[in-house]
């Protein structure tokens, strides 16, 4: 009986073989926190002048309304509504995708846990806003937790209450 040729030196149907090197070294660098304020700003702008730019046309076009005219009102108090939420909604899927908000993809930062890895949307609204919103409407002690939550920033660590609550970093994208 014959035996089969020799198996050549490289096989084309192996899977390819390859140093992959990844560019980053791993050192995740903090965003500076005028950065931070200037993108929180800008993110408040956004949202508010989406917000006044409505009410002032729901306010031009009320004054032509009669005071009976509650379809009309009604009609332009929820044009302001469904503005204010499709900024929200632009900014849940930034989150979502990049973890960035309008504002932060503006500046270049973004937010990450704290090994440097994705941040899922449900950790940046149920870890990072709401609990110290909810602590920020405490009537009496609400201020506190509110003006302790932006001073921390000036801490070593560069990091706010609630990103220690979520524990996630602001670094430069």
């Amino acid at each position: 009986m014959q035996q089969p040729p020799p198996l050549p030196a490289l096989n084309p149907y192996a899977a390819p073989v390859a140093r992959v090197e990844d560019i980053s070294d791993g050192q995740l660098v903090l965003a500076d926190r005028g950065i931070r304020l200037a993108a929180k700003l800008v993110d408040g702008v956004i949202i508010g002048g989406v917000v006044m730019v409505l009410a002032v046309i729901f306010g031009l076009a009320s004054s032509g309304f009669g005071k009976t005219d509650v379809i009309g009102q009604g009609f332009f108090a929820l044009a302001i509504l469904a503005g204010f939420i499709a900024v929200i909604v632009v900014n849940f899927v930034l989150l979502h995708r990049h973890g960035q908000t309008i504002a932060k993809r503006m500046f270049g930062i973004k937010i990450v846990r704290g090994d440097g890895s994705r941040c899922a949307l449900s950790r940046i609204v149920f870890a990072r806003w709401l609990p110290v919103t909810l602590l920020g409407a405490i009537p009496l002690v609400g201020w506190v937790v509110s003006l302790t939550d932006s001073l921390m920033i000036f801490g070593e660590s560069q990091r706010c209450l609630h990103d220690v609550f979520a524990d996630t970093l602001v670094v430069k994208v």
